[in-house]
């Protein structure tokens, strides 16, 4: 395991002073090659179009499920770009030398994820908007709510994100993971298809997904069901907290060396 060679300073300035130099030097990385994450944002719209008329056909609200459906697949998809943004530091052998710096873990996972947290919340926002003016999404009567709605959905991603990035050995890994692992939770939680269509015992296990309480918690944020919301964001928050914490104390102990790649 590595100790820190220089003392972290403990004034809330310096951290956020490193949190912000390394954000800065994260959103250059990803501003360079923006691909992938353009292509979670230009997916889903074409889906959308293409699938309304079936959705608007067979359930009530088409519109709504499927703007909302297909935006938290992809999100939970764009899970890969976090986890990417810190296991590339591990491929590159630079994770252990960001270690040992004056920055905590917990400061580095924070400023690897920022431009990320952005990213995700532009595309979610994205998306919704197109599905009010293309699709048929009723405009939220509470647009405060759906900002929170995001924002706490991005914050569980990229914990989840964080969490994988520390426990993979290679980005083949952590793609086969991320893709499988976001097509199984979106569809369970009734992303994909309505959860009145699927069969009983996909019905029964759904609420273990957190595709499930993200396509619920953005459903009552359009609604402005306040209520409706708070039980879906508690979760979703715990799920953060969790993952975070666990991708943090995992990573500060060593346990994400680039050695082990």
């Amino acid at each position: 395991m590595l100790v820190d060679s220089v003392p972290r300073p403990a004034g809330a300035f310096d951290a956020l002073y490193r949190i912000s130099a390394m954000a800065r030097h994260n959103t250059i990385i990803r501003l360079r090659d923006p691909g992938q994450a353009i292509s979670y944002v230009v997916m889903p719209m074409v889906l959308m179009l293409v699938l309304k008329p079936l959705y608007v056909r067979a359930v009530d609200g088409g519109a709504t499920q499927v703007s909302t459906g297909l935006m938290v697949m992809f999100s939970v998809f764009a899970i890969s770009l976090a986890g990417n943004a810190i296991l590339s530091e591990r491929t590159w052998r630079t994770w252990d030398r960001l270690r040992v710096s004056r920055a905590a873990a917990a400061e580095l996972l924070v400023g690897k994820i920022l431009p990320i947290f952005a990213i995700m919340v532009v595309q979610q926002v994205l998306l919704l908007t197109y599905g009010c003016l293309v699709i048929g999404l009723p405009v939220p009567s509470a647009p405060h709510y759906v900002l929170a709605a995001i924002l706490i959905w991005a914050f569980a991603l990229l914990a989840l994100g964080a969490l994988l990035a520390a426990i993979v050995r290679s980005h083949g890994e952590l793609s086969v993971i991320c893709d499988v692992g976001a097509l199984t939770l979106s569809s369970l939680g009734g992303a994909l298809v309505p959860l009145s269509l699927m069969p009983e015992w996909a019905q029964l296990v759904a609420p273990a997904s957190p595709g499930y309480w993200a396509l619920n918690l953005m459903q009552a944020a359009v609604r402005g069901d306040l209520a409706g919301m708070l039980p879906s964001a508690a979760i979703l928050l715990a799920i953060g907290l969790a993952a975070g914490a666990f991708a943090a104390r995992r990573l500060a102990r060593g346990w994400g060396r680039g050695g082990l790649i």
